[in-house]
């Protein structure tokens, strides 16, 4: 396919999206219940921009916002249950939304075989290994991928990347954009890249996302990694407990992000030396961020070194994949085009 072509397929219009049914409600539909617009507005200025974002957050939240009292947030609260259903559903009515979910390829046959056809959307994906494992290359292969048709086993969205280890590279993203016969140009319009440095700055940047998301397709949100500012920011055993908290914080936003907007969450994770990991494994290790990271997490892929470039993906922990490794046909390798499948 030439690569003109590719860029009048690259991103669906507005407007096509919107014959399908709406995935959420925008927050101006409150004013239609009888809601103040200044009081919309301040719940825009709190990063809420949907009627389905207002459900996930609790009334202590709500009454916390500036110029909201209990009475007002009951009120508002009241109305969004009137747009949106947050009730009961039929198993068969949450199997056509599961028809929603779209899979974004990987870039190799194998490890989207290993994935049920790719990175799933409305959940979290967290991928965890050692360095030089192939996390960040897939997070870059993805973030062109992405932006591919449907039809082609893209997500048709554009991509957010919150970069916490500085390891982002646009010009990598060139040689990605070409092997999928696209635009790299138009590839790289269509990623919006935040530097994060602290723990705080990250929330900030996914508070901000909702607005964005909102007004835009989104399909994909890259975290880089997950863990790493919160490994610097709290040091020692005293301040676990505060680390797991906020860390907890964080990843509950992710997953309402997910699932807001139908966006696949992509995070990387590191891993730490497991002492108890026992006498019959040579190098035990195991992913940092404990309990709470794991259980928030609805996919974790463990990425380890192969021969020369090759790379060996295991599905860690999934609802709905058997736990597989990605041995001999399943190995993938790292290209100059990104994630590749491996040559014999």
């Amino acid at each position: 396919m030439k690569a003109e072509d590719m860029n009048q397929l690259q991103l669906v219009e507005r407007e096509e999206i919107d014959d399908e049914e709406e995935l959420f409600e925008a927050i101006d539909k409150l004013i239609s219940q009888g809601i103040n617009s200044g009081d919309v507005k301040k719940l825009q200025d709190a990063g809420i921009y949907t009627c389905n974002g207002l459900m996930m957050h609790t009334k202590k939240h709500l009454t916390g916002i500036k110029g909201l009292s209990e009475a007002k947030v009951d009120k508002i609260c009241e109305a969004a249950e009137k747009i949106v259903n947050f009730g009961y559903m039929t198993g068969s009515d949450a199997l056509i939304r599961r028809k929603a979910v779209i899979r974004i390829t990987t870039g190799s046959q194998a490890l989207d075989e290993l994935l049920g056809g790719g990175v799933e959307t409305s959940c979290i994906t967290e991928a965890f290994g050692e360095f030089r494992s192939g996390k960040t290359q897939l997070a870059h292969t993805l973030c062109v991928s992405t932006q591919l048709p449907t039809n082609m086993n893209g997500g048709n969205g554009k991509v957010a990347y919150i970069d916490t280890e500085g390891t982002f590279r646009p010009d990598r993203i060139v040689p990605i954009a070409e092997r999928f016969g696209m635009d790299p140009g138009a590839v790289l319009d269509n990623i919006i890249y935040a530097r994060a440095y602290t723990y705080e700055h990250q929330y900030n940047l996914l508070l901000g996302l909702a607005a964005k998301m909102s007004e835009e397709p989104f399909r994909l949100l890259v975290v880089d990694s997950v863990i790493a500012l919160f490994r610097v920011d709290f040091t020692g055993r005293g301040e676990l407990a505060e680390r797991q908290q906020k860390l907890a914080q964080m990843l509950s936003r992710l997953t309402k992000i997910a699932e807001e907007f139908n966006v696949a969450v992509y995070m990387t994770n590191q891993v730490i030396a497991d002492p108890g990991g026992g006498v019959f494994i040579s190098d035990p290790k195991k992913p940092a961020g404990g309990h709470v990271l794991a259980h928030a997490a609805t996919i974790r892929l463990m990425f380890r070194k192969g021969k020369g470039e090759q790379r060996v993906c295991k599905v860690f922990d999934a609802p709905n994949l058997p736990e597989a490794e990605a041995i001999s046909k399943h190995v993938f390798q790292i290209t100059p085009g990104g994630i590749a499948d491996a040559k014999d």
